[in-house]
Parts: structure tokens; sequence; C-alpha cells
């Protein structure tokens, strides 16, 4: 298999279907919904890609069970643009489980600077909403410094809501349900 070539994987969630994948250097994507390409069947013989995707599909469905709240996998960074691995890899490392970091903080954590038309927050923003690797490089830990700001994940802000909520970032509303944003249909 050669380096850039990815294995995929899915699992069910609260927040609906979730695919992820690996390359033999690490995860490499997640993203909600189906695969762009085949899933690996299961019972597939391994490889370094392979034992990449195990792990991280049983973190995240550790992650969904409550059981998880780190994770410990390696991230394949090498597709990802220059920007993205200035900003993803101190998102990764600085917002922990539980907590909220807006745009403006994580840009400066990362060294983005204002430039002459667009603020470095918003850059942040932009990054956010082209993460490859969502849930895991949490960039729905990351909000607006009035509010939840956006997300591109899912079905969208609902599913940042009900992340944040799970996680304990923000407290339950009288309507939030644990099987997932849209109730036990959606898993």
């Amino acid at each position: 298999m050669a380096a850039s070539e990815l294995v995929w994987g899915t699992l069910a969630s609260p927040v609906g279907e979730i695919s992820v994948a690996c390359s033999a250097a690490g995860l490499a994507g997640v993203r909600f919904g189906p695969p762009p390409g085949p899933a690996r069947p299961p019972g597939d013989p391994p490889g370094p890609a392979g034992g990449h995707l195990e792990a991280a599909l049983a973190q995240v469905r550790g992650y969904f069970a409550g059981q998880r709240q780190a994770f410990d996998l390696p991230v394949d960074w090498s597709g990802m643009s220059p920007a993205q691995r200035q900003v993803l890899p101190v998102l990764l490392a600085s917002a922990g489980y539980g907590e909220t970091v807006t745009y403006g903080e994580l840009a400066r954590r990362a060294g983005l600077a204002d430039g002459s038309t667009v603020p470095a927050a918003r850059v942040a923003g932009q990054i956010m909403g082209s993460n490859p690797c969502a849930i895991v490089v949490p960039c729905h830990r990351v909000v607006a410094s009035d509010g939840l700001g956006g997300y591109s994940g899912g079905t969208g802000i609902e599913v940042k809501r009900w992340l944040l909520i799970f996680e304990g970032a923000l407290p339950p509303t009288l309507d939030w349900d644990a099987s997932g944003p849209a109730g036990p249909g959606l898993s």
C-alpha cells in the first residue's frame, strides 16, 4: 500500500454515521456520513493502515460511549495544507475534553497574524471548516467570542452543540437527548 492510500471504516454514533480513514502513517480523516470510497471489510488483513484504522474506530467508539476523553492516535498531517498543519496540531494539543477556545485565541496560540484583509480569527475559522479529522482534532471545541460560531460537520451547529454538551463544556438544554441531536433515529 502506498503511503497516500487510505483505508476507510465506518461506525454508528449519536451524531450519525462516522467514516474514518487511515494511511500507513496514521489517522487521515474523520467525516460525518459514508466514506467516499469502499469501507474496509471486517477481518481484512490489517497492515499498517488497517492497524491504525482498527485503533481509530475503537477510540472513536469509546469517545461516544463516554469511556474516552483523549485520543491516542498518530495523525497523518501530510495531506493537509500548510495552514492546516500550522493550526490543527495546536488545537489537538491545547483544547482538551470539556474545554473550549475562541477562534481568536486559537489563532494566537498557532501564531497566525491578522492579514491586511482577513483577521486571524477568521482564518482559524476557515481552517476549522476544512478540518479533515473532525472529532479527533476537536474543531467542535472552537467557538466564537460571542457564541458557538459555525460548524460544518454532520447536520451543522446542532452537532457542535450536542458534542459540547456531551463533553460538559456547555450545560444541557432542557431538550438535550443523549441519543443524539435528532433523537434515537439518527444513530
